[in-house]
């Protein structure tokens, strides 16, 4: 990995898991939310394994799923070098540099094959040529660039061991679109919608698969983020403050 050049003015050291971990993002630019953390704590897979996250940016996920997991290997991947700057800097300051390793590498160059027992992964939300690009780092983070959807979910298949899962979380409107594409090479598929609100239609799901296994999908009662009053439920506060699990 090449190191990146990110000046120490535009980062800031930012708290996740109510203050059990810190993240250092650039001040202007893609900042991770609450996506990441719930993408982390969605991710079941033996002790002992090995993880990629796929698009990892400053490693919000990465880390998140470290904290939780100490017994994993842990690889990030991206193309941008001061994303993975940061997120190797992140991993130093919680103690987790000598169980994660960043690899620089855009989805469309390809990558390592039957490499690992789970991939977790946020791809960019937004097709080409649809809606107004984001600037600086937010809009790789945000647009598709030289992978499309098809290409990125094709591509963490295949770095999936026998009996691996990959995790994936994404817009719902889009959830037919990553059926279509997973359902034919894996199983045990699960859905998890994220309500913003009781009552509201969900903006996000989590999509989860396991390869080599063919056993029938499950939707998922789901998650409630927010109260009435806008604060976050308890069983939203119990993940994204007190580090609990989705699964």
């Amino acid at each position: 990995m090449t190191s990146g050049a990110t000046p120490p003015e535009t980062v800031t050291e930012d708290l996740l898991l109510g203050g059990r971990l810190r993240l250092l993002q650039p001040a202007d630019g893609y900042r991770a939310a609450i996506d990441p953390v719930l993408l982390a704590a969605s991710v079941a897979t033996p002790e002992g394994g090995s993880v990629l996250d796929l698009g990892c940016g400053s490693g919000a996920a990465l880390l998140c799923l470290g904290w939780r997991r100490p017994d994993l290997a842990l690889t990030g991947l991206d193309a941008d070098a001061d994303a993975l700057a940061l997120a190797q800097r992140s991993a130093a300051l919680n103690d987790m540099a000598g169980r994660c390793s960043f690899l620089r590498r855009a989805v469309e160059d390809g990558l390592p094959r039957q490499a690992f027992d789970a991939v977790m992964t946020n791809p960019p939300y937004l097709e080409q040529g649809r809606g107004t690009a984001p600037a600086n780092s937010r809009r790789d983070a945000h647009m598709e660039g030289g992978a499309d959807l098809a290409r990125w979910l094709d591509e963490a298949t295949r770095a999936l061991r026998p009996r691996g899962s990959l995790h994936v979380i994404h817009r719902a409107d889009r959830l037919p679109e990553i059926l279509a594409l997973i359902a034919p090479r894996l199983g045990a598929i699960e859905i998890l919608p994220l309500w913003p609100k009781a009552g509201a239609e969900a903006r996000r799901v989590i999509v989860s698969g396991r390869l080599g296994r063919r056993t029938p999908a499950r939707l998922r009662p789901g998650l409630v983020l927010h109260a009435a009053d806008g604060a976050f439920t308890p069983e939203a506060e119990a993940i994204l403050r007190g580090g609990g699990v989705l699964i």
